[in-house]
């Protein structure tokens, strides 16, 4: 399967910039298939500790003094060859070995070889980790299949790609076939999400039953997760976890803590929330007070929504039969949820930081992000009242706010119009966010102060 990181990937050792790498993300996302697919194509010779399935080799390294003392360590437990600057030592599952993280910065300054971690739920049990010094170790995140990587694995063309790019950027009318197929490909992309190991059995089987049997398994693993971590019931994370698809179908999918608890204290939920979004299966979104630069300035903590990491996650939790609901497009189910929980996902895999805008003026807009340096704000539509969009409108006409313009994704091909970019759904992935360079040099003359 194509996965978007794995340019990322090779980008990063391309720049020969003598840091290790490491990958975070879910269980089940495929981190370590990437790295591996990554390893075979780039280096002559690669090393790999596995820690959950070889605690051993975590036991000896662990023990080790210095950075001479883990690589003898390390040739003694391998026979693969270690050939400075043609091999590359992949440590995954590395929060079962937490100490080589604080040494990789002396394996790195060494300088013999090439690194790259990985791991679940180290956004959870590595608190500290990104407070590890830039100098030494650059993070990236990985997230399920997009809906334009499960269209590659689906065999779409990049001539349709550029097609639909150029539709995108001249704000004009898709092809109708196009758009037809694409849009069934979407719905089938709500079923099956984006774990690999679901959208594999898919392309094999073609059966959504199947597939269903394997998110359900998924499911399991994080309550598994959920119950080895928290023994003793201290935080409310199964609940909470549980409840995500329940709270996305109520009327304004805002997460109702009373649902859990009647005399609820957001205080004594908010450490249950932080473990699930740190350990990938969540994505919470905040309501900013106003739509203005910057968003975080205006975040209310304990106000949010929180959606699915992968849409056919949620979908696997919810009642049986889905599948054939959405498949049929059933009226009397709620498909702005799933849709809604669809567009999170791709804005997140794209890099973006998620708010919601709530007024008891001007009504509730479903998503706001920081866009090519303005404020973007989006509506996702379902149905056929597409047009109908009181809280947009409201915004866009608000002067104080400088927003001139406003994204609808729906079923619809595009148009313009007031203001308004009406989006076909399955194009949420042309938001990309802006990459600005690492090095940032300004150097003023200073001279007149000499």
């Amino acid at each position: 399967m194509y996965r978007e990181i794995e340019e990322r990937i090779e980008k990063f050792f391309q720049g020969n910039s003598g840091r290790a790498l490491m990958i975070t993300g879910a269980r089940q996302v495929g981190k370590t298939y990437i790295v591996r697919e990554f390893a075979k194509k780039n280096f002559e010779y690669v090393i790999e500790f596995n820690f959950l399935e070889n605690r051993d080799a975590g036991n000896i390294l662990q023990q080790a003094k210095s950075s001479e003392d883990i690589l003898l360590r390390i040739s003694g437990l391998t026979d693969v060859p270690m050939v400075p600057g043609k091999t590359l030592i992949f440590f995954d599952e590395v929060q079962e070995c937490r100490e080589l993280v604080t040494a990789i910065k002396f394996l790195v300054e060494e300088g013999s070889y090439q690194y790259i971690l990985s791991g679940s739920l180290l956004g959870v049990e590595l608190k500290d980790i990104r407070s590890v010094p830039v100098g030494y170790m650059q993070i990236m995140e990985m997230y399920p299949l997009s809906f334009f990587e499960f269209c590659r694995a689906n065999r779409v063309s990049e001539r349709v790609f550029k097609h639909l790019s150029e539709c995108f950027e001249r704000r004009e009318e898709i092809d109708p076939v196009i758009h037809e197929k694409m849009l069934e490909l979407f719905h089938l992309y709500l079923m099956t999400g984006g774990m690999p190991a679901a959208v594999a059995a898919y392309l094999k089987t073609n059966n959504l039953s199947s597939v269903s049997e394997i998110q359900k398994g998924i499911v399991q693993l994080y309550i598994k997760d959920i119950a080895k971590y928290d023994p003793n019931d201290k935080l409310y994370l199964k609940e909470i976890f549980e409840l995500i698809p329940s709270e996305l179908n109520s009327k304004n999918k805002r997460f109702i803590l009373k649902n859990l608890n009647e005399n609820f204290k957001f205080s004594r939920y908010e450490n249950s929330f932080i473990w699930l979004k740190e350990a990938g299966v969540a994505l919470p979104v905040y309501c900013a007070q106003e739509p203005v630069m910057p968003l975080l300035l205006s975040k209310s903590t304990n106000l949010f929504k929180l959606f699915s990491s992968d849409v056919g996650l949620l979908a696997s939790m919810y009642a049986d039969g889905i599948q054939l609901k959405i498949l049929n497009k059933e009226k009397n189910m709620n498909f702005g949820a799933i849709y809604e929980n669809a567009i999170a996902q791709e804005l997140k895999t794209q890099g973006f930081d998620l708010y919601y805008f709530q007024s008891k003026k001007q009504g509730e807009i479903d998503f706001l992000i920081e866009y090519h340096g303005k404020i973007l704000p989006i509506e996702v539509k379902s149905g056929k009242a597409y047009t109908r969009h009181q809280a947009l409108d409201n915004v866009l006409s608000n002067e104080p706010y400088g927003i001139d313009e406003a994204i609808v994704f729906c079923n619809e091909n595009i148009q313009m119009k007031s203001g308004v970019f009406y989006c076909p759904v399955y194009l949420a992935g042309m938001l990309k966010k802006e990459e600005h360079a690492e090095d940032v040099i300004y150097s003023p003359d200073l001279s007149a102060l000499q």
